[in-house]
């Protein structure tokens, strides 16, 4: 699938597969769907982005590059609520440069969002999943301020070594939590005598409390 030329392409794309279960989408695509997310937890977002014609893959910048937006599923149950916080991008942990929050992975991955919701409550199989309706989202001056204040203090701890000190309760929307395939995938941090020490690689997320208001206030 070519990349979409607009983001009116793009929710076009979108609305032509709402309603499809992941089976048929992945029929469509000719592509194997697994029978769980044990081992394959990325599958739902890679199925939707060769839906959609994402191009950016792993590199640091959003989904379809050329538009300036990022494509994230959410899983939902069936009153519409998420059921998991939302990872956005690995976070920095060591060599850290004076980067402002304007010029962050996190600003540039959540300037312009395509949230694409999948009723997935735990009780239905992964194959009739179902693909929801689309929406796209820019945050408001609020969510982009409460947004920069939780990554600038995410980021001063991490900073001043104090890794052990984040807890999931810090941030109002974003938070860190461990990424890494299992606990032997290990990258430099830095501690709090400034000295490089061995830790669980860290990815920003954004909490469910956050993604909740967003998705009730799209389908109030």
């Amino acid at each position: 699938m070519h990349p979409p030329e607009s983001a009116e392409e793009l929710l076009n794309r979108c609305r032509r597969i709402a309603g499809f279960t992941l089976e048929e989408l992945a029929a469509e695509l000719a592509v194997a769907l697994p029978k769980d997310l044990k081992r394959d937890k990325g599958t739902v977002g890679q199925l939707l982005e060769l839906a959609l014609g994402a191009s950016a893959g792993s590199k640091a910048e959003p989904d379809f590059p050329h538009l300036g937006i990022e494509l994230k599923t959410i899983p939902i149950d069936a009153q519409g609520a998420p059921l998991e916080s939302t990872y956005v991008c690995v976070a920095p942990m060591s060599g850290f440069a004076l980067e402002r929050f304007e010029d962050s992975w996190v600003y540039r991955k959540l300037s312009r969002v395509l949230w694409v919701p999948v009723l997935a409550s735990r009780d239905i199989p992964l194959a009739q999943r179902t693909i929801g309706q689309a929406f796209l989202w820019r945050p408001s001056p609020a969510e982009l301020a409460t947004l920069q204040q939780d990554w600038e203090e995410l980021m001063e701890l991490l900073r001043l070594g104090q890794l052990s000190q984040i807890k999931g309760q810090h941030g109002v929307a974003l938070q860190l939590r461990p990424k890494g395939a299992n606990s032997l995938a290990l990258t430099d941090a830095l501690n709090e005598d400034g000295a490089t020490v061995q830790a669980l690689p860290r990815g920003f997320y954004l909490k469910t409390s956050f993604t909740r208001a967003l998705l009730q206030r799209q389908f109030a």
